[in-house]
């Protein structure tokens, strides 16, 4: 059938519709029921499916701004455990330069140098490290270096401007020492694996009345080559008797963190300068 009499016969129908509803009103009715029946549902899961994306769109939304702002409190945190490293360090910082402050005031008839630790051997002990001072800042060899509460240990090498240490804990360390409070002598020697426990080998004490006790001052000694007499080094933590019967050995704990070292006080009096003069 040609399109032209579709169409004129669909005119018809439409206007023979539309001239019921308007004369009678059933029309109307009944194609609102029907639309009820066909469209309302269609609209309801359009309406659903709606509040479900939205829904979504907003929970991505919320996750959104959660992460953006869990990225803000992270970089805060990380800011403020920054603020707090720089502080905890400045706090130790300051606590070390007081000591070392003390330490310049107990031994004020020595001139002095500081200096700070610029590298070290393997390890967490340092036996032996490298200062950033040198020839050119005063410092020689033999030159006591204190740090703490006392002796470090001594200059081996210089440079221009750095010098090496050797520490007392040091196995090729041997110092000449004394009980404070009675005077008898002894030495001090290096020893890595005891420092490990954090003692210093202490041997050969001439103590023939036995007055040296646990926990009396050793320093220096006065009959010393290369340090100078009166240095505190620690205090003795444990004595026995020699297979001599003469003399006895032990442990002391030092009176210097060899773990924890950043700088030091290097006495540019040497021993035997200072004998000489």
């Amino acid at each position: 059938m040609p399109s032209r009499y579709i169409f004129a016969a669909l005119a018809l129908l439409c206007v023979a519709m539309m001239f019921i509803s308007y004369t009678t009103g059933f029309a109307g009715e009944t194609l609102g029921r029907i639309s009820g029946y066909i469209f309302v549902p269609f609209e309801q899961g359009i309406n659903a499916v709606g509040g479900w994306a939205r829904e979504k769109a907003d929970s991505l939304e919320d996750l959104a701004d959660a992460q953006a702002r869990s990225e803000e409190l992270q970089a805060q945190v990380d800011e403020l455990t920054l603020e707090n490293s720089r502080l905890t360090q400045n706090q130790y910082r300051l606590e070390e330069l007081e000591e070392l402050y003390e330490l310049d005031e107990t031994y004020s008839e020595y001139n002095k140098v500081a200096a700070n630790i610029i590298a070290s051997d393997a390890g967490n002990w340092f036996n032996t490290f490298v200062i950033d001072k040198g020839a050119s800042d005063g410092i020689a060899e033999d030159m006591n270096v204190i740090a703490g509460s006392g002796l470090v240990g001594i200059v081996t090498k210089v440079g221009d401007n750095w010098a090496q240490v050797r520490s007392i804990i040091d196995d090729m360390s041997n110092v000449s020492a004394q009980v404070l409070s009675t005077s008898d002598l002894c030495f001090v020697k290096g020893d890595l694996q005891l420092m490990e426990t954090g003692l210093i080998q202490l041997s050969q004490l001439r103590d023939p009345e036995g007055e040296a006790s646990i926990g009396d001052t050793i320093v220096t000694s006065y009959v010393s080559d290369k340090y100078h007499a009166g240095i505190l080094i620690g205090y003795i933590n444990e004595l026995t008797l020699d297979s001599n019967n003469l003399t006895r050995s032990g442990t002391l704990t030092p009176a210097v963190d060899f773990e924890h070292l950043h700088s030091v006080l290097v006495i540019t009096d040497l021993k035997q300068t200072i004998e000489e003069e």
